[in-house]
C-alpha cells in the first residue's frame, strides 16, 4: 500500500484560508473607495432623524360621485403620490392612509423636498375642452364681446400639437357690451354655448350669417335656463380676483360645460366658456418638460395612448374647420386653462402644452401628467415640520442603545470565550464596516434612508451576528471535548456549524422579507436593515470568521490550549483521545496462530 504524501493540506481549500480573507479585504476597500469617491460618506437620514415635512391630506366629496371616497381610490391615490414624489428624486418619502379619508405624506428634508410638497395634493385632472367663448377678464370687464382669441404665447408652434397664425385672429368688429341690441357675434355666441350644453359635435361658427328675426334676444338659444345661467356666470366672472379664479370650473363634471380662467401673460387673465371634455389626462401615455427647439421656451410635450390619439384626432379634425375662437381647444388642469391653442390641421399621437412655463413648472406638470391624476380631490389639512434637532436627539439615543448592546456582547464574549473573543470582535468590526459603507452607497443608488427603526434593525443585527460566532465556537469546543486536537476540531466542526448558521439566518431573512412586503413606512426601514445585515452575517462568517479561525488554530496560543485561549481541554472537560484508545485496544488483542 502506498504511503500518504506528507505535507498535503486539508482538502476542499481548507488549507488556503488566506484567499477568502483577501477577497473580503478587497471588497471592503472597494466599497470604502466607492463611498469616498461618490462623496456620500455618511448614510442618508430619514425624516425622523434629519428632519422634514409631514403633510396631512383629507379627501373631499365630489359632485356626482357620492361614493368616491373608498379604499380602492385611497390606495390608488397613495400609489400615484408615491410615484410623483419618487419621480422628483425624493427618497424615503412615506405615503400612507390614516382612517378612511386621510393620507399622511412624510417628506424628508433634502433635494426637491419643497417641490414634492407642492405636488402631493395636486389632483391633476387634465381635460381637453373645446372653446366656445373667450374674453379678457379684469375688474372692469363687461359681458363677452365678439370672439377675441387668447394670447399667442399659449399657442403651440407649427409642427407640434396645434398651429396658429396671426391671420387666424378674428378681424371683425368687437361688441362693446354697452349696445342695447346684441350684435350678430353675441347671438352666435349664445348658439355656441347652447350647442356646447347639448354636447353637439359641431358648434356653430362665429362668422355665421346675419341673424334672422328669430335670432332676437327673446328667441335666441340663450333663453335656455342652463345656457342663460352659464352666460350669467361668465359675465360676472372676474379672473383677476383670486377667489373667483380659484373656484371657476373646479368641481364640474367632465360632461359639463364650464366657465374657467386662464393666464397667458403674468398679470393678465382670460375667461372662457368651454364645452364638455372630449379627451382626458387618462389618455396621456407620457409627458415631460422640454425646451421648444424653435422658440427656446419651456413646454410640456405629451404622447397619447392609441385610444387617446383617436379622440384627439377627432376633436382637432373638427376644430380645424371652425373659425376663431371655436377652432381652439383649451387644456384644462384642475379647472384652470393652462393653454388654449388654435388648430389648423388634424393631429393625433403627440401634443404639447405651451405657455408661461419655466423649467421647474414644465417638469412639475410633466411629472404629474406622467403618473396620472388623483382619483380624488384633496385639501391640505395640516403641515408639520420636524426639526433636525429632534432627529439628532433620537439618533443619539439610538446610538447610545447600540453602544450599550455592543458593550454587553463584548463583555460576554471576553468573559466566556476569552481568546476566541478576539476573532469575534474582528468579525463584528468587519460586519460593521460592510454595513456602514453599503448603507452610505445605497442612499444615492436606490434612495435608502436610515430612519430610527432602521437603526434598531442594525442593533438587533449585532445579536444575530454574535449568535453565528457562538454556534461555531461551541461546535469547535464540542469536538475538543470529544478528544480531538484543535486543527481537526476546527474543520470537523465547520460543516455542522455551517448548516445551523444558514438555517438560522434564512429564518431571520425570511421574517425580514415578509415584514418588508406587508408593512409600510418606517417599519420597512427596520425590515430592510435586518435583511441586509442578515445577508452580511453569512458573508462575514464564510469569508472571514472561518478562515481567520483556521489561521488562528495554527498558532501556539490557540493550538496548545492555554487557559486564556478559550480552548483549554481541561476546562472543557475533554475526554481521552479517541484514536489513542482504539490503538491500545487493538494492541492488546491476542494474535491468532
Amino acid at each position: 500500500m502506498a504511503a500518504p504524501k506528507k505535507g498535503r493540506g486539508p482538502s476542499g481549500g481548507q488549507g488556503r484560508p488566506g484567499r477568502a480573507l483577501v477577497i473580503i479585504l478587497i471588497a471592503m476597500v472597494a466599497l470604502a473607495g466607492g463611498m469616498f469617491l461618490s462623496g456620500h460618506t455618511t448614510p442618508r437620514l430619514g425624516i425622523d432623524l434629519a428632519g422634514g415635512t409631514s403633510i396631512t391630506l383629507k379627501a373631499k366629496n365630489q359632485p356626482g360621485k357620492p361614493n368616491a371616497i373608498n379604499p380602492t381610490n385611497m390606495d390608488t391615490a397613495v400609489g400615484i403620490i408615491e410615484r410623483r414624489v419618487n419621480g422628483l428624486g425624493v427618497s424615503e418619502a412615506e405615503v400612507q392612509t390614516q382612517g378612511s379619508d386621510n393620507i399622511i405624506v412624510n417628506i424628508p428634508k433634502g433635494t426637491n423636498s419643497e417641490q414634492a410638497r407642492e405636488q402631493v395634493g395636486t389632483t391633476a385632472q387634465l381635460y381637453f375642452r373645446p372653446v366656445l367663448t373667450v374674453a379678457a377678464s379684469g375688474p372692469e370687464q363687461p359681458a363677452p364681446s365678439g370672439s377675441p382669441t387668447p394670447s399667442g404665447s399659449a399657442t403651440p408652434k407649427p409642427g407640434e400639437s396645434a398651429t396658429s397664425d396671426d391671420k387666424d385672429k378674428d378681424k371683425g368688429e368687437e361688441a362693446t357690451g354697452e349696445e342695447a341690441t346684441p350684435s350678430p357675434s353675441a347671438t352666435t355666441q349664445g348658439r355656441a354655448v347652447s350647442e356646447g350644453l347639448k354636447k353637439a359635435p359641431t358648434p356653430t361658427p362665429t362668422n355665421s350669417a346675419e341673424p334672422k328675426p328669430s335670432d332676437s334676444p327673446e328667441a335666441s338659444p340663450s333663453a335656455d335656463p342652463a345656457t342663460a345661467k352659464l352666460q350669467e356666470e361668465f359675465t360676472k366672472l372676474n379672473c383677476a380676483d383670486p377667489e373667483q379664479r380659484a373656484g371657476a370650473g373646479k368641481d364640474a363634471l367632465p360632461t359639463d360645460s364650464i366657465v374657467a380662467c386662464g393666464s397667458n401673460v403674468p398679470g393678465s387673465y382670460e375667461k372662457y366658456i368651454l364645452g364638455p371634455a372630449e379627451v382626458s389626462g387618462g389618455d396621456v401615455d407620457d409627458a415631460q418638460g422640454a425646451i421648444d427647439q424653435q422658440t427656446g421656451e419651456w413646454i410640456v410635450s405629451m404622447e397619447f395612448s392609441s385610444a387617446g390619439a383617436k379622440k384627439f384626432q377627432t376633436i382637432t379634425s373638427r376644430l380645424s374647420q371652425q373659425q376663431p375662437p371655436m377652432n381652439q381647444f383649451a387644456i384644462v388642469l384642475d379647472g384652470e386653462v393652462v393653454s388654449a391653442p388654435s388648430v389648423r390641421t388634424a393631429l393625433s399621437k403627440n401634443a404639447q402644452i405651451s405657455g408661461s412655463f419655466d423649467q421647474q413648472s414644465a417638469e412639475d406638470l410633466g411629472n404629474i401628467l406622467s403618473y396620472g391624476a388623483l382619483p380624488l380631490t384633496f385639501e391640505e389639512v395640516s403641515v408639520t415640520t420636524v426639526t433636525a434637532a429632534l432627529g439628532s436627539e433620537q439618533l443619539k439615543g439610538g446610538l447610545i442603545a447600540g453602544g450599550i448592546g455592543l458593550a454587553l456582547v463584548v463583555i460576554y464574549l471576553v468573559a466566556y470565550y476569552r481568546g476566541l473573543a478576539f476573532i469575534a470582535l474582528l468579525s463584528l468590526l468587519v460586519s460593521g464596516i460592510l454595513t456602514y459603507t453599503i448603507m452610505s452607497l445605497l442612499g444615492p443608488a436606490i434612495g435608502f434612508a436610515l430612519n430610527l427603526p432602521a437603526v434598531c434593525g442594525a442593533i438587533v443585527a449585532i445579536g444575530i451576528t454574535a449568535d453565528s460566532f457562538i454556534v461555531y465556537f461551541e461546535r469547535v469546543r464540542d469536538e475538543i471535548r470529544e478528544g480531538r486536537t484543535l486543527r481537526p476540531a476546527i474543520e470537523r466542526a465547520w460543516p455542522r456549524a455551517r448548516r445551523t448558521i444558514l438555517v438560522s439566518d434564512f429564518v431571520s431573512f425570511l421574517a425580514a422579507a415578509v415584514l418588508f412586503l406587508v408593512t409600510v413606512g418606517k417599519v420597512q426601514g427596520f425590515a430592510f436593515t435586518l435583511g441586509l445585515t442578515t445577508l452580511l452575517d453569512v458573508v462575514v462568517v464564510f469569508f472571514f470568521t472561518k478562515p481567520l479561525m483556521t489561521l488562528m488554530g495554527r498558532t501556539k496560543f490557540f493550538s496548545q490550549g492555554g487557559s486564556w485561549s478559550g480552548l483549554d481541554p481541561k476546562r472543557l472537560g475533554a475526554q481521552p483521545p479517541l484514536r489513542r484508545s482504539r490503538r491500545v485496544s487493538a494492541s492488546t488483542e491476542p494474535k491468532e496462530a
